[in-house]
């Protein structure tokens, strides 16, 4: 099953380029695969990211202040 590419243009930081480019080489593979690879990775990190324990610390703190509510909502 073919995949459909679809050609981009972009700026990065040209230390990053040249590690990833250097990786690409060190792997036998090409530049696009591991920069693909890369993009996976980020997405699937972000798409399963947890929430940030300050917004747990507030989410918490919320409950706290309104347990006698919660109670009184839940009869």
């Amino acid at each position: 099953m073919a995949t459909y590419r679809e050609k981009f243009s972009s700026q990065a930081n040209a230390e990053i380029l040249a590690a990833m480019r250097e990786m690409a080489r060190k792997e036998g593979r090409q530049f696009q695969s591991v920069l693909e690879e890369a993009m996976q990775e980020y997405l699937q990190r972000k798409l399963e990211e947890k929430p940030r324990s300050l917004v747990i610390a507030h989410f918490q703190a919320s409950l706290e202040r309104n347990r006698k509510l919660g109670k009184l909502l839940a009869q």
